[in-house]
């Protein structure tokens, strides 16, 4: 109770609080700009924490993080540009919904329910942080290799009802992802002899590209589009709210422990809950045909994964200085350069500034709601000029975000070739999201495959010994044949004549 007091008592200090509100309408900013991603956010916030004490610089990554995995649903659901990769997985969805007139209910439900999945995150994250990374350090490259697999396989539920170019589109993902060196042997491959390329291609160039440059096309296309974007009104972005908590609580729960789960993974990430929460959503839904249409389950599934990953993510770092992604990654080395050791240690030598992170992810997730709500309003505004009138900006904001990646003329590239590519496959029936999704988890399957088969000489048998892994692979081969069991028993229910 002393160490308690002690932290609330830290972080109560006005530069502290300070800190937290300035680093959230940074992240706010940050996220609502297609390709200036919640890491870049934190990387940015680096020069400045250094002159800050421990639980101050640790604050400002926080709170800067958690506004921007939000704040990159705003350009998503209104104007069809992810702000994060986060974001990604029900972009569409939200999109749809918005133009269909829904879009303050939309922005009501991810703003709500991102911050209810950051609390729930955070209350796991303090009462079973220690559990939890012990289990995700007792996994061997078998079992991650299994669940990036599985991750991958969620493609099966999220092609649509065209199989064949739903798993096109993921081919071609996977295809984009084997770009760069080689896993094992850092041999080039497809490369063209241009550097640009060795470290594969810029996923947030490419992701910028499959999802803003097509809206941007058909915008611009569209002969008679005298209409602005979607109508935002301020007073009903919580309207029905209660309601809709009490309708998909169990939803919320559900994908709040998956988003907490996959961010305890190190290499898990926010993106990669979301998408995840969206296929399990897909998947366990009692009405799959209001799921097509309607949108809100998986909007609330996801939304609620992807913040609350992002405590799952403090799980193992500090307790065992393990990132579980790159904005823990550069959290940890900031506590290093504070002279602060994570670890099992810290609970014993630093057990108020272990508090003290807690304490925050609460206050951060709490300001979201103000925040948020005075953030889309701000958006109001711009949303009323017509559509066509935005492209310029939009455009010129996703080159930026395509530049700030690596400082690159390369990644303006990318994202030309990407956005090209991304409107022919949506006029032709090709879903972009199967092909994001390869994009995302194609370097994660072929790293853990090529540890575990060189750990076992080529031998395949072995990636079933463990029984984790075993379970793994049931899963995912039961994943794989879905679309073919679905399909037999439509044949058998159609009846005979």
């Amino acid at each position: 109770m002393d160490v308690l007091i002690r932290a609330l008592s830290m972080v109560a200090q006005p530069e502290v609080l300070l800190t937290i509100l300035a680093s959230s309408v940074f992240g706010l900013v940050v996220g609502c700009i297609p390709g200036l991603t919640a890491t870049m956010a934190t990387a940015l916030l680096v020069p400045f924490a250094m002159f800050l004490d421990p639980v101050s610089a640790i604050a400002s990554i926080v709170a800067a993080t958690a506004m921007a995995i939000f704040a990159g649903d705003i350009p998503g659901t209104l104007l069809r540009l992810p702000g994060t990769p986060a974001s990604a997985a029900y972009t569409e969805a939200s999109y749809r919904l918005a133009m269909s007139g829904r879009a303050g209910e939309v922005l009501g439900l991810n703003l709500v329910f991102s911050a209810l999945g950051g609390i729930l995150g955070t209350v796991v994250l303090v009462s079973s942080a220690p559990m939890l990374a012990d289990y995700a350090l007792s996994l061997s490259s078998f079992e991650f290799f299994w669940l990036s697999v599985l991750g991958l396989s969620c493609a099966v539920f999220v092609v649509g009802e065209n199989v064949a170019k739903g798993l096109a589109a993921l081919v071609f993902g996977l295809l984009m992802a084997t770009v760069g060196r080689d896993y094992t042997t850092g041999f080039p491959r497809f490369t063209f002899d241009d550097p640009e390329l060795l470290d594969g291609i810029p996923f947030v160039a490419a992701l910028i590209g499959f999802f803003a440059l097509p809206e941007m096309i058909r915008t611009m296309l569209a002969p008679n589009d005298s209409g602005a974007g979607p109508v935002v009104q301020a007073q009903r972005i919580f309207a029905g709210m209660g309601r809709a908590i009490v309708r998909w609580r169990w939803n919320f729960f559900r994908s709040g422990m998956i988003g907490t789960a996959v961010g305890a993974l190190p290499g898990g990430g926010a993106d990669t809950a979301a998408w995840t929460a969206y296929a399990v959503s897909r998947r366990l839904t009692k009405d799959p045909q209001n799921w097509e249409r309607d949108g809100v389950e998986g909007i609330v599934d996801s939304t609620s994964a992807n913040n609350a990953s992002l405590s799952g993510a403090w799980i193992p770092a500090l307790v065992f200085a393990i990132p579980g992604d790159t904005i823990t990654a550069i959290a940890i080395g900031v506590l290093y350069l504070k002279n602060v050791t994570p670890g099992p240690s810290i609970f014993l030598e630093n057990a108020h500034i272990l508090y003290a992170v807690f304490v925050t992810f609460f206050i951060a997730n709490l300001l979201m709601i103000p925040l948020g709500w005075l953030a889309i309003r701000g958006a109001i505004p711009i949303l009323r000029l017509p559509r066509k009138l935005l492209m310029a900006p939009l455009l010129l904001f996703a080159c930026l975000g395509s530049y700030a990646t690596d400082n690159s003329l390369f990644g303006i590239g990318t994202m030309l070739a990407c956005g090209l590519i991304g409107y022919w496959m949506e006029e032709n029936g090709y879903p972009v999201g199967p092909a994001v999704l390869g994009v995302v988890m194609g370097r994660l399957v072929e790293e853990h495959l090529m540890t575990s088969l060189i750990k076992v000489q080529g031998d395949l048998t072995r990636f079933f010994e463990r029984p984790v892994a075993t379970v793994l692979a049931l899963i995912t081969l039961l994943v794989w044949a879905w679309p073919l069991l679905r399909r037999l028993r439509r044949r058998a229910a159609v009846p005979k004549t």
